[in-house]
């Protein structure tokens, strides 16, 4: 199957697309730009939100709740934002990607700039504000997305080249890393993902041109091709929830190479996906 291009290379680095009945349809955004992008009909909307953003999730109060380069801000109902306290100061680090775990807990992953191996670790902003290391030791953290009954929870560290899975209960949180499906080192590298209403686990593939779905016992069930090299990440959206989003990148390319990267592509694959979770705070 081949993903139709559906925006022009409106991106640099384009990541965490995500759908929200709530908020309009599909956001997005361009990291390095510090841009939160929306799609509406044909147009691409942005709006800055200062240097570089990592990932956004709907609140369950209106707005969002958003990583930025060394924290998280929480937008409001009505679009106004509000920075909270930065968690380092050191420059070397930044957030990358992150999801919310079926209680409404946002959990987002540092890394280092140099892409240092071990340099990170995996935050969780909890609805009251409160803030926890959750795992450490971690290099490029991506694709924490949750099973449709939420006792697992599927994660990428890119560089492993493994999609890995925790088990995860409300008291114990995430436990028992493991892994779930071996990525070929000529496919790519495993970037952000999405879990669909048949619990399937759909892997962005990062210099593989690819999207790939796995079922829940991590056999490989099926290929999106891409027509740009540096896939980063993939949701379900629609009113149905039945197309399938993916951003792609043109980091470290040079003018006229991978002349699509940094358009959003859609599928439409048979499946729908799951309404995105919601942040508490």
């Amino acid at each position: 199957m081949l993903a139709e291009q559906l925006t022009d290379p409106v991106a640099f680095h384009a990541e965490g697309p995500v759908w929200s009945d709530a908020w309009g349809g599909l956001r997005w955004v361009d990291m390095f730009a510090g841009d939160i992008l929306s799609l509406d009909g044909d147009t691409v909307n942005r709006r800055n939100v200062g240097p570089f953003v990592a990932a956004l999730r709907p609140r369950a109060s209106g707005g969002a709740v958003i990583a930025l380069e060394r924290g998280f801000a929480l937008e409001d109902a009505a679009g106004e934002l509000t920075r909270q306290d930065e968690l380092w100061s050191t420059p070397g680090m930044r957030m990358n990607e992150g999801g919310c775990d079926p209680h409404g807990r946002f959990y987002c992953g540092s890394m280092a700039w140099d892409q240092r191996a071990g340099a990170g670790s995996l935050y969780r902003l909890d609805g009251d504000g409160q803030v926890t290391v959750v795992q450490e030791d971690l290099t490029i953290s991506n694709g924490l997305e949750w099973s449709p009954d939420g006792s697992l929870a599927y994660y990428n560290d890119t560089p492993t080249g493994r999609v890995a899975v925790f088990d995860y209960d409300a008291e114990s949180g995430l436990t028992g890393l493991r892994t779930f499906a071996e990525i070929p080192a000529d496919a790519g590298y495993p970037d952000g993902l999405t879990v669909d209403s048949e619990g399937c686990v759909w892997v962005a593939l990062y210099a593989g041109g690819a999207v790939r779905r796995y079922t829940p016992d991590g056999i490989l069930d099926g290929v999106v091709e891409v027509g740009a090299h540096r896939v980063t990440a993939c949701t379900f959206g629609g009113p149905r929830l039945d197309r399938l989003f993916i951003t792609t990148s043109r980091e470290d390319l040079v003018p006229g190479e991978d002349p699509l990267a940094g358009s959003l592509f859609v599928a439409d694959v048979g499946v729908t996906g799951r309404p995105v979770r919601e942040f508490a705070g």
